[in-house]
């Protein structure tokens, strides 16, 4: 039974009842997550500690999320690759990647260690701490600070067993760290108190359990087994998990320059109004902790329906994909508005949950500012949910180029420079009106992005929609093309074909690949587009994209194993590198003779030719480096390159006399 077969149900099962089997699981192990940074500010904020407590948690903040921007860098990166491995039955490059991904976070940890220790005061200065929150912000770090090695593992190894087949294992980490975080916070704090030593201490001793949780799994892994020579560090095989796990770590930093810019800001304006410093950065730390939690319920529902928006769009059951668009939607506006009533009738009643402050001596104005935040900063966080699953969805249904511009749009378009703009004309309450004014403008974009794919979304034509099948073939030479653009690689595949009576393979790997993974035929077409190498990068980074390369590979294999043929395209050189009685031809030619066929072929004007060819060019040196770790038309990995300006005819007279030859000699 194939891959299509076993998630049938998925096309067919009442569209409600897959939600809550996908969603919930996910939904519950994002808000453990988000459980480490809430329970100590809670905590904090309701003993002696109070607000400057608050605040000085607020200014570390950042910098926990500078941290897990590395490990889920290497984390997401080397579980992405341990998927293609399985894929591809890879074991040995999946280990030494994980391996070698596991030494690199330990380095960087201990690297970030030496680098922040000196550099704590500045540091925690630049991120908002003041003269009266500075000690308990660096109490609180070097403890935190000290265990960066724990934390950063404890991340990484859990994106890992995620992706070896064990997000229970991985859920029960993350969760029992969290429990015992909430058991200590109490004791430390109020029973022993210990004050920010205490929380600080609590949250470690939770860390270090989740990461000997985590690192106890690996002892009982289900689709790889590391030993000594995991450790022998293999930067070629840890580059292809590096780029994989890019997009996480461009996630996590973009938070990161955010939470550094309004916190300068809060401060500067901060200091020149009655509020002063610590009552914004205070507030401000707690209205980011609220919103995590309603972001992470809008995301782990979104997450947690990829599996079924893929398969439906692969199977083109488009009427399922808009149904689960709109439940998803209304769950969205849900959570939105639900958050959206508390925030304004109740805003007193949410930060009471964080303490009444004691410490400063103006606590009427941190009600008021509290109050001003939650119903000014997060007026239209409903919104701002719905833009952050328009982002996901799009990014499930393969259209990254969408998914960026959802996701940028608002926070580094609009929400940034508001931020540095409307304080100079409207003081500290300018920057409560950043968020609602970028939530307004990204979410007239978002709108019209997702009218704009529904539209496209058009059944296909009944001929379109037959099963692509595995050509017989007779036992012999396997033919691999790989070409530039315009060089009439896919012509010269199709003549050596008919010479030599064999089958011909190019939009077939396309539907068999649809067939074999549940995704839509253009969708894995499109893997090799022509889109900008930005986007491009990203594109190959996400997991649907990890599920179609997959894919892919394994039709490639099996079209091998049916016998001689050719195949043009799709790496296939790189994933039948194992098999023997294999010819891998590469097919290129001068600039100028690409231009003019490309013109003539395609019809381009002569610059859009040329700039066709250029990204066409770089869309496949990405997909080969991703697939192989290696340079897109390199000579030592072909048998024979062949200049096609000479003619497709004598190009493919060529090959086969050379296929002939190279028989004759293994016979």
């Amino acid at each position: 039974m194939n891959q299509s077969e076993k998630s049938q149900f998925l096309g067919t099962e009442k569209i409600g009842k897959l939600m809550l089997k996908f969603s919930i699981p996910c939904v519950l192990s994002l808000l453990v997550s988000a459980l480490y940074n809430i329970v100590d500010q809670i905590f904090i904020g309701n003993s002696e500690l109070s607000a400057l407590g608050n605040a000085a948690t607020g200014v570390v903040f950042p910098i926990f999320i500078i941290a897990q921007a590395f490990a889920w860098c290497f984390g997401d990166g080397c579980a992405a690759y341990l998927n293609i491995c399985q894929g591809k039955k890879d074991t040995q490059s999946a280990h030494r990647a994980i391996g070698t991904g596991i030494i690199v976070t330990l380095v960087a940890s201990i690297v970030l260690m030496a680098v922040f220790f000196p550099l704590k005061t500045q540091l925690l200065t630049l991120f908002g701490a003041s003269e009266n929150s500075i000690g308990m912000a660096i109490e609180y770090f070097n403890i935190i600070l000290a265990f960066f090695p724990v934390y950063m593992l404890s991340n990484m190894m859990n994106a890992v067993v995620r992706a070896d087949g064990s997000p229970a294992w991985s859920m029960a980490s993350m969760a029992v760290g969290a429990i015992i975080n909430i058991i200590l916070d109490p004791t430390f704090i109020f029973g022993l108190h210990w004050g920010m030593r205490g929380a600080a201490l609590a949250t470690v001793i939770g860390q270090l359990v989740s990461f000997v949780i985590s690192f106890a799994y690996f002892f009982r892994t289900r689709t790889f087994r590391l030993t000594r020579k995991s450790f022998v560090p293999d930067f070629k095989a840890f580059s292809g998990a590096l780029k994989l796990g890019a997009s996480s770590f461009i996630t996590q930093m973009t938070i990161v320059i955010i939470s550094l810019v309004c916190n300068i800001t809060l401060a500067k304006y901060g200091a020149m109004s009655h509020y002063g410093v610590d009552i914004p950065i205070a507030i401000i730390g707690i209205e980011s902790k609220v919103f995590t939690v309603v972001i992470n319920l809008v995301v782990g529902i979104v997450l947690g329906c990829q599996p079924i928006i893929g398969y439906n769009m692969g199977a083109n059951h488009y009427g399922r994909v808009k149904q689960l668009y709109r439940y998803i939607l209304f769950c969205t506006v849900v959570i939105g508005v639900i958050s959206t009533l508390l925030f304004e009738l109740a805003p007193q009643a949410v930060v009471g949950i964080f303490g009444t402050p004691t410490n400063i001596p103006n606590p009427e104005d941190y009600w008021v500012f509290a109050e001003k935040t939650f119903r000014i900063f997060l007026s239209l966080v409903t919104f701002t949910c719905v833009i952050k699953m328009t982002s996901i969805f799009f990014q499930a249904v393969g259209k990254p180029a969408q998914a960026v511009i959802s996701s940028m749009i608002r926070d580094i378009v609009c929400f940034i420079p508001l931020i540095l703009v409307l304080p100079v004309f409207f003081g500290i309450e300018g920057i409560l009106f950043a968020a609602p004014i970028a939530d307004f403008v990204a979410m007239i974009v978002a709108a019209a992005l997702t009218i704009a794919f529904m539209r496209s979304l058009k059944p296909k034509q009944r001929e379109e929609q037959g099963e692509a099948v595995l050509k017989p073939s007779r036992q012999g030479v396997i033919i691999t093309i790989g070409r530039e653009h315009g060089s009439s690689g896919k012509q010269i595949g199709k003549l050596v074909a008919e010479t030599l009576g064999i089958p011909f393979y190019y939009k077939e790997m396309t539907a068999l690949a649809a067939q074999e993974s549940g995704l839509d035929k253009e969708f894995i077409s499109d893997i090799n587009a022509n889109s900008p190498a930005v986007l491009h990068s990203l594109y190959l980074s996400t997991e649907v994209m990890q599920q179609a390369i997959a894919a892919q590979d394994k039709v490639i294999r099996k079209i091998a194993d049916e016998g001689s043929c050719v195949i043009v395209g799709r790496a296939a050189d790189y994933v039948l590198r194992e098999y023997k009685n294999v010819v891998h031809i590469f097919v290129y030619a001068p600039a100028e003779y690409r231009v003019q066929r490309v013109m003539q072929v395609y019809g381009d004007g002569l610059e859009e030719a040329r700039k066709n060819i250029r990204r066409s060019d770089e869309a496949r040196a990405a997909y080969y480096k991703n697939i192989s770790g290696q340079s897109w038309g390199d000579r030592h990995n072909y048998d024979l390159l062949i200049d096609s300006s000479v003619g497709a005819e004598d190009c493919a007279t060529a090959i086969c006399q050379y296929v002939m030859s190279t028989k004759t000699k293994n016979n």
